[in-house]
């Protein structure tokens, strides 16, 4: 990938780290430059600075921008060893986090269980005073139990307000915060953080922030003080990039920041080239992140991360933990299994050499012959096939099977649940699969493309140039977005109602816009979207429609999604306002029309049996000129394997695109 010279500019470094690579993607002066380099999961920010001083090899440039995307939130919330927060909350509803809703995670135990709250009971402190749904004080604050607090959350590391209807009138949650002025924690107030009615998403939320928030400021601060760079933003979970500010007081919007940069990546290659449905699969180390892209990402407010539910925007991402380090291992009941566990950065996989000794998706490729031992980073790394082979071996021992089907084994399953995973965001939302594409995207989800392809009937595969790298891309030319929302609870159709959403409208533009223009964004740039959350009153659910002619909009909305239009009187639950910039404007010139078409011929285990498989790198093919499976296309950042039946081409952009069939001939290239 590069962008037509066009002088001098800032330089902008994209960043995406990841469980076991941390990827760098550097646009300077029109050009991109990539950088792969392992994760440091002690430290994840090591890593980062690391590679800063690589790519700017010449010293780090007096100023230059830096986009972050990581999964500090994302870990913290799944390893569960953030910080030890305090709850305030009214008398009476402390226990509200943990009686959650009344979905019962596992339907058909007759004693389920739920993952334990971020906040234990005895961390739970419960004041009086009291709202109303309309913001009117029932019952008053009481002075001698403010003045008393700072001292019974004295042991806080990190402190978590939410109160009744702050979303309505924030005036009791602010009494608070000022109350603990002088507490030296970070302190997350529900008004702020998710101004909405649901008191349990809201008050999850609201701890959800506070339980990452030390993590994640350490991490942030310490890269804005020795990374040099003079403006830092970070992905955020919504598609959309944020300011540092905001990232620090709200870390519960970068819960999804890795995969989300991946999402707006596969949609700017997929409209490239031309396709509009497509399914982004994104295939790491330590897990598999897929979505579903008609046009546009879809968003989502009902999201979960390690059991924790999560009621910011978000990008509708569904993960599973299959990744290139998953461990394969055999069951108590002696069945062969894959995953969730991973080898991570540190040791990694067997064949990298660091002291692994658990067999992984990757080693069984590797063992195949799918990914060469040069394969990695360029060659940067080589792979050791021999040091697989006796745990290979005794893992088959125990499923009576040869390394050779025990490595197609652990393959297969690891599809299987990466099938799994997408058939959930498509088939099971009523969607035919042969009416999309796969991009495919990632170390190794270009190992697995072609078969996933199959299994789900999709129409083919694209796989974008630097595929390893695609997520660093997608923050590069994520747009700047501000999301605001509010609860209004009221009735359409009356005129005193509607004066009052419009001037909710107007003050959420206002705090966007505000922000966008305070961090230097082109006022001529913002666009405004604007929609509101509406429902037939008594309803428990809504459907967000465009704020304009809003009433009409649901009652359209409502009859596509139910098949009636209601009676009722149609209710505004909560507006809101998205405000939003382009991204880094990346200009991809095409690929030469004149490749070497050489490829050296490699040897392959394909069901059972030894094939010959030409190996070629991406940058040695041409335009328009199919390769018929068994192939191995190889390159910097990630390798794509072409089953028998299959064939690759390269289209001018430089993307790989997989599809089934055989060619006419025996194939454009010689080997040597």
């Amino acid at each position: 990938m590069s962008r037509r010279d066009r002088g001098k500019s800032t330089p902008v470094l994209a960043v995406d780290t990841g469980g076991t690579f941390t990827d760098l993607l550097l646009l300077r002066d029109g050009r991109l430059s990539a950088l792969k380099l392992p994760s440091t999961p002690t430290d994840p920010a090591e890593a980062i600075l690391r590679g800063i001083g690589r790519l700017f090899e010449g010293g780090v440039p007096e100023v230059y921008r830096l986009i972050l995307g990581f999964t500090v939130a994302t870990n913290t919330l799944l390893e569960r060893d953030g910080a030890r927060v305090m709850l305030v909350t009214n008398e009476g509803f402390e226990d509200v986090i943990e009686i959650g809703r009344q979905n019962r995670p596992q339907l058909y135990a007759l004693t389920g269980h739920r993952p334990r709250p971020l906040v234990a009971r005895s961390d739970r402190i419960g004041i009086p005073g009291r709202l109303d749904h309309l913001g009117r004080e029932i019952v008053p604050l009481d002075p001698d139990v403010l003045r008393e607090l700072p001292g019974v959350v004295a042991e806080a590391e990190a402190i978590a307000i939410v109160l009744l209807h702050s979303y309505a009138n924030p005036d009791h949650e602010r009494a608070v915060e000022n109350a603990l002025s002088a507490v030296s924690v970070p302190v997350s107030a529900s008004s702020s953080i998710l101004p909405e009615f649901r008191e349990f998403e809201r008050t999850s939320t609201t701890v959800a922030n506070a339980y990452v928030g030390p993590r994640v400021r350490g991490y942030l601060t310490r890269l804005e003080a020795e990374c040099g760079a003079d403006t830092v933003r970070v992905m955020g979970s919504n598609g959309g990039a944020l300011n540092l500010a905001r990232s620090l007081a709200e870390p519960v919007h970068t819960v999804l920041s890795g995969p989300a940069g991946g999402v707006v990546g596969a949609l700017d290659w997929a409209r490239r080239v031309g396709l509009e449905k497509v399914l982004s699969f994104d295939m790491g180390g330590t897990s598999t992140d897929v979505s579903l892209v008609s046009g546009t990402p879809r968003r989502t407010r009902e999201g979960e991360v390690g059991g924790v539910p999560i009621a910011v925007p978000l990008l509708d991402i569904h993960t599973v933990g299959a990744g290139g380090g998953s461990i394969a291992f055999v069951d108590p009941a002696g069945a062969l299994r894959v995953g969730p566990r991973s080898a991570g950065a540190e040791p990694g996989p067997i064949c990298y050499g660091r002291g692994g000794d658990a067999v992984t998706v990757t080693d069984a490729h590797v063992w195949l012959g799918r990914l060469p031992v040069g394969g990695l980073v360029g060659g940067a790394e080589p792979l050791d096939r021999a040091a697989i082979e006796p745990h290979l071996r005794t893992l088959g021992n125990s499923v009576g099977l040869s390394p050779e089907a025990t490595a197609e084994g652990v393959i297969e399953i690891a599809n299987t649940a990466m099938e799994r995973a997408l058939r959930v965001i498509s088939v099971e939302r009523g969607l035919l699969p042969s009416d999309f594409h796969l991009v495919a995207f990632g170390g190794a989800a270009g190992l697995h493309a072609a078969e996933l392809t199959d299994r789900l009937g999709l129409r083919g595969a694209l796989i974008p140039p630097d595929p390893g790298l695609l997520s660093a891309y997608g923050m590069l030319v994520a747009p700047v977005v501000r999301d605001r929302a509010r609860t209004v609870l009221l009735p359409g159709g009356d005129p005193g109602a509607e004066k009052r959403i419009a001037e909710a409208i107007e003050d959420l533009e206002r705090q966007a816009l505000d922000e966008m223009l305070e961090d230097g964004t082109d006022p001529d740039a913002i666009t405004l979207e604007r929609t509101i959350d509406a429902r037939y009153q008594g309803q428990s659910f809504e459907l967000t429609v465009s704020a304009e002619d809003w009433v009409e909009a649901f009652h359209e909305a409502h009859e596509t999604r139910y098949g009636f239009r209601g009676s009722s009187i149609v209710e505004a639950v909560t507006v809101r306002v998205r405000a939003e910039a382009p991204g880094e404007d990346v200009q991809i010139q095409g690929v030469s029309d004149v490749g070497r078409h050489s490829a050296s011929m490699s040897k392959v285990w394909i069901e059972g049996s030894e094939h010959q498989a030409a190996v070629i790198g991406r940058e040695d093919m041409a335009p328009g000129s199919p390769i018929a499976g068994p192939a191995i296309v190889v390159e910097y950042s990630a390798t794509t394997w072409c089953p028998p039946g299959w064939r690759v081409h390269l289209d001018r952009w430089g993307a790989l695109h997989l599809s089934s069939g055989p060619l006419d001939s025996s194939g454009p290239f010689e080997a040597t």
